[in-house]
């Protein structure tokens, strides 16, 4: 499994407030991993695709990609449920790009880290292509990984590969959260 070396800061105690986004491309796991991750580390998740407004999914639905002027609320909106200080909140979000992660940094307005759920074009479209029910289509894949600016040297984010065995990487990733 494919790792890079998070900042030094600290991890926040299993007692103290936490504020982390799971990251990556659709089908990458942010959802699946994020959630187990709540559960391991005692904190609230959030589902980033519920803040999309009505207007956003159904574009992405009907096949378009979005533009950064459609995501901009949207990432506030996270931002803003990730602001809370006393809370211990684990938010899916692709954060696609270096200026939402900065955007979302900016209206935490405390310590935010990010997993990376790092993936290949062929396995996200394979996995998008099987999901049933949702409204992002494997046909919007190829725009993600278009969109995509890898948080590389970017501080607090602990990359992993998204084609690891889901038990095996929260298991690393509860540890390395808690160390």
């Amino acid at each position: 499994m494919a790792t890079s070396s998070m900042s030094t800061a600290a991890s926040p105690p299993a007692s103290e407030p936490l504020a982390l986004v799971v990251m990556g491309v659709s089908g990458s796991g942010k959802s699946t991993v994020g959630k187990r991750l709540a559960a391991a580390l005692g904190a609230e998740f959030i589902d980033g695709d519920d803040l999309h407004s009505d207007a956003a999914r159904a574009k992405m639905g009907a096949g378009h990609a979005l533009t950064d002027e459609d995501r901009w609320p949207w990432l506030d909106r996270i931002g803003a449920a990730l602001a809370d200080r006393g809370k211990r909140r684990i938010v899916a979000c692709s954060a696609l790009k270096r200026a939402y992660r900065d955007r979302l940094r900016a209206a935490a307005g405390r310590d935010l880290r990010f997993v990376y759920l790092a993936a290949t074009p062929e396995a996200m479209r394979e996995r998008v292509a099987a999901r049933r029910g949702h409204y992002m289509p494997a046909s919007l894949v190829d725009s993600q990984f278009a969109t995509l600016e890898a948080p590389k040297d970017e501080p607090d984010v602990i990359e992993v590969s998204a084609e690891s065995p889901l038990d095996s990487l929260v298991a690393e990733l509860t540890a390395r959260l808690r160390a």
